[in-house]
């Protein structure tokens, strides 16, 4: 195990004026009426929970595939990526408003593209979110020459997608790149021959968890009778 560079306060600055926010509105109602402010220490600590971010240890392995989010995996499949067009094995995390929000890269490699799609907002646990919602697309070359695309997609609640990378920037697996406020959901598509770790139910954890493990080098990321 090791630790990701990781250089951010346990509370996400995304949530500090939301925090802030709730904290004074709690203590204007307690000076009206202490049990109505009862009612909204109860929302302040859920806005606490919500931003926290913390720092997590990784698996070692060059070609293991950390997961980006905290939540639970809704989708295993083989399918075409439909940014880039090719064979892949896609993963998705879906994340309720009790998980941690932040999200890390899943691998070690540079940012060739950033794709933002404007969308609706359907429930984020259903297939169909990942290509109605509003989404956020990031393409990443990993030094082998593989291509892996992780998207940000925005949920029912969710309203905010905040994505800090563009092209030609590198990021190291493990490592912050955006944020989505109150319940998402994350697609990974990777080389088709990846293998998967995780099943359909399964709760994972930002950096920690290992969603998969990269094909072997020299074993072709287009492999259609894989599919």
């Amino acid at each position: 195990m090791y630790k990701p560079s990781y250089p951010h306060p346990v509370l996400a600055r995304e949530g500090w004026p939301f925090i802030a926010g709730s904290l004074i509105l709690a203590l204007l109602v307690s000076w009206w009426s202490i049990g109505a402010g009862l009612i909204f220490w109860l929302l302040a600590i859920f806005v606490i929970q919500f931003f926290r971010d913390p720092q997590r240890q990784a698996p070692e392995g060059e070609r293991v595939v950390l997961s980006p989010a905290d939540g639970r995996i809704v989708s295993v499949d083989k399918t075409t990526d439909p940014y880039t067009q090719q064979q892949a094995l896609k993963i998705s995390v879906f994340m309720n408003v009790f998980n941690v929000h932040s999200n890390r890269f899943p691998v070690s490699g540079r940012v060739t593209q950033v794709q933002y799609y404007p969308g609706s907002f359907v429930n984020a646990a259903l297939d169909k979110a990942s290509v109605e919602n509003e989404r956020n697309a990031v393409h990443i070359a990993l030094d082998s020459g593989e291509q892996v695309t992780v998207v940000q997609v925005a949920g029912l609640v969710a309203r905010r997608i905040l994505c800090y990378v563009k092209p030609g920037d590198s990021r190291k697996a493990g490592e912050r790149y955006g944020f989505i406020r109150f319940g998402s959901r994350v697609d990974v598509y990777l080389p088709p021959a990846s293998r998967p770790r995780v099943a359909i139910g399964d709760k994972v954890s930002a950096t920690s968890t290992a969603l998969a493990d990269l094909p072997e080098s020299g074993v072709s990321v287009n492999q259609s009778d894989t599919l």
